[in-house]
């Protein structure tokens, strides 16, 4: 048989010079035909291995029945083609290492789908016959790329959102799940869903944040193709799909990327760059071309195979320092004598530099807890170039200051103001994520001080902020519920809870909050600049009262927002307004079908000729108790 290579001579010249990013059309297993024959090809980057061989159920694990060959040019990688072996084959590379003949059993980092865990082999899978019923949804994303848009995300845990039973690990599939989690999402407004990872992860308790298949969804919900259905149907429900992906670190397990061919061909052999302390696992090297495609191939690779709209990017901060989490002595400084990892700041420009050359319209997004500049910077601008960052510094001070009894909360009204002053320093992202709501810290709704009815309204004054704050926002499942226990991965939510009133007004809540969020452009037009965010009163501590404007592009609704967190009811307030006419309540976290009181505005309310903070027009309200209001000038 003649010899079978996937490979041109163009390809091996991008390999080598770091610029190949996809390599998932490359390396790998790939059911192909020749000479009239179909069978598998195989091919691994092994460079400091003496022999490699494909073993497997089809030739019984025997080393000496599929033997690999290196290519002639240098690059380090290894090919075969076995005949007659196909779709569903079981398989893993036996490596024999130059260091020492040391002997490995290694699993295909490039594998298209792999055993269910414990289980650890990897599986032959042709991903490209599947029938996509997307269209309207991708041309409209491509044509709306550059448009301001809304970002309300509902962030699942795919394991634990809903269950089959209370059996362990009794998971729903993905096409089980698929219509259900469009059919919520929908009905609750959200525009996008963000996944917990699904690349393939040994331990399932890691959440999906120790990865291994960084180019396989996790087979615990089914094939390739089933999460393809999913995101399929969610798409054609109209709703976006973000999945979190880990190039911060992967796990140590010996049949995965760790001491892949008997060195640190991935990471880093010094423990002071390559190993993790809060998470005991390996820290990619930035510096290594073949490291940087590829994770630069697998975040294409869910973009171009599988339609995902956007990828949030985990641990950002641990990335761009080198003493991320370490004391002194645990780390070596780079060249200059800093702190700054160089190599994952020039990979992560890199990484979002191709991301918007080859899909412009997919979104990434970075989870980055410090005060790091230009984290949403373009790259030609000398940023890292993500599209919008996670917002730590509000969830961190908004979270303390609900905490707080309201009698206190007169003495903290910086912590709730803060946020305002750095808002518009990068394109933020609200996030009251999993983080909040796990190893110890209980749920959401467990913050909230007071009796059971001030629990509620703090909450649903809460999520008010929340949604008018500058930025986009996303909700952990069961926040959108008041979610009483913590977070437990091994269970469904607490779904039995919307029996309750005060759960179910939650849900409303929410529910009105996105509605008029999507559909109101003074909230997303300019929403993350400054000209469309405006104070009217920020210093009324005494009160517990914050009041603002949002504005959106010309021909758009100001709005105008009122949060006021004590469980006092204050008439006749006083607030200035940016125009004189009758000013009509649209949204008030108080109204009675939320649960609340009642106390607001039926009627519209009319301004006077009064200056008051430094506005020409003023108009006085009542304050619900814990409440927030938005107005809306009428026609």
């Amino acid at each position: 048989m003649q010899y079978v290579t996937r490979f041109t001579e163009f390809d091996i010249h991008l390999f080598k010079g770091g610029n190949h990013f996809h390599l998932y059309n490359k390396l790998g297993s790939h059911i192909m035909e020749v000479d009239g024959v179909t069978g598998t090809y195989f091919a691994v980057w092994a460079p400091n291995a003496k022999s490699i061989s494909v073993i497997g159920n089809f030739n019984g694990w025997n080393k000496d029945a599929h033997p690999m060959k290196p290519r002639y040019d240098s690059s380090g990688i290894w090919e075969t083609f076995v005949p007659n072996i196909g779709q569903g084959e079981v398989y893993k590379y036996r490596i024999v290492s130059n260091i020492g003949n040391r002997v490995l059993e290694k699993s295909d980092l490039y594998a298209k789908h792999w055993e269910t865990p414990p289980r650890t082999a990897t599986v032959v899978w042709d991903i490209e016959d599947y029938e996509w019923n997307d269209t309207e949804w991708m041309e409209q994303r491509k044509a709306t790329a550059d448009e301001p848009k809304p970002y309300s995300v509902y962030e699942v845990h795919l394991g634990s959102w809903k269950r089959r039973s209370a059996q362990k690990e009794d998971y729903l599939t993905y096409r089980e799940m698929a219509h259900d989690l469009a059919e919520y999402v929908s009905e609750m407004g959200f525009t996008h869903v963000e996944l917990l990872p699904v690349t393939e992860h040994p331990y399932a308790p890691s959440w999906g944040y120790q990865s291994i298949g960084f180019f396989a969804p996790t087979s615990r919900f089914g094939t390739p193709q089933d999460f393809m259905y999913f995101v399929d149907v969610l798409h054609q429900n109209g709703i976006g799909v973000i999945m979190d992906w880990v190039p911060s670190h992967f796990p140590a397990d010996a049949h995965a990327i760790a001491d892949y061919d008997g060195t640190h061909l991935y990471d880093h052999a010094d423990p002071r760059l390559g190993f993790h302390p809060d998470w005991k696992s390996c820290i990619f090297n930035y510096d290594r071309n073949e490291v940087r495609e590829f994770l630069i191939s697998s975040a294409l690779f869910w973009a171009d195979k599988y339609h995902i709209d956007g990828i949030r990017v985990d641990a950002v901060a641990s990335m761009l320092y080198l003493d991320y989490s370490r004391k002194e002595g645990e780390w070596i400084p780079n060249i200059y004598g800093g702190n700054h990892n160089l190599g994952a700041i020039s990979f992560l420009k890199q990484l979002n530099g191709t991301i918007k050359k080859e899909f412009p319209d997919v979104v990434s997004i970075a989870e980055e807890s410090t005060s790091f500049d230009g984290v949403t910077r373009t790259v030609d601008y000398g940023g890292l170039g993500f599209d919008q960052k996670w917002m730590m510094g509000w969830m961190n001070d908004t979270l303390e200051y609900m905490k707080k009894d309201p009698i206190y909360r007169k003495h903290h009204q910086g912590q709730l103001t803060f946020s305002l002053v750095y808002a518009f320093s990068e394109r933020f992202m609200l996030t009251l994520s999993h983080d909040e709501v796990v190893h110890g810290k209980g749920s959401i709704l467990d913050r909230m001080p007071g009796d059971e009815w001030q629990r509620f309204a703090n909450l649903r004054l809460l999520y008010g902020y929340m949604f008018t704050h500058p930025g986009t926002q996303l909700l952990f499942m069961g926040n959108e519920f008041g979610q009483s226990g913590e977070w437990n991965h091994e269970t469904s939510l607490d779904w039995h809870l919307l029996q309750h009133d005060s759960h179910k007004n939650i849900k409303n809540w929410v529910k009105a909050l996105n509605k008029y969020y999507t559909s109101n452009a003074a909230f997303y037009d300019k929403g993350f600049a400054p000209e469309g965010f405006e104070w009217i009163d920020h210093n009324d501590g005494d009160n517990s009262v914050i009041t603002y404007i949002r504005k959106g592009n010309e021909g758009t609704k100001t709005q105008l927002i009122v949060c006021h967190f004590t469980p006092n009811v204050i008439n006749n307030y006083r607030i200035g307004v940016p125009a004189a006419g009758s000013w009509k309540q649209v949204l008030n976290s108080d109204s009675k079908e939320f649960g609340g009181s009642g106390v607001g505005h039926a009627e519209p309310v009319l301004t006077e000729p009064q200056s008051w903070q430094g506005r020409e027009h003023s108009m006085e309200i009542n304050l619900p108790p814990l409440g927030m209001i938005c107005f809306e000038l009428e026609d």
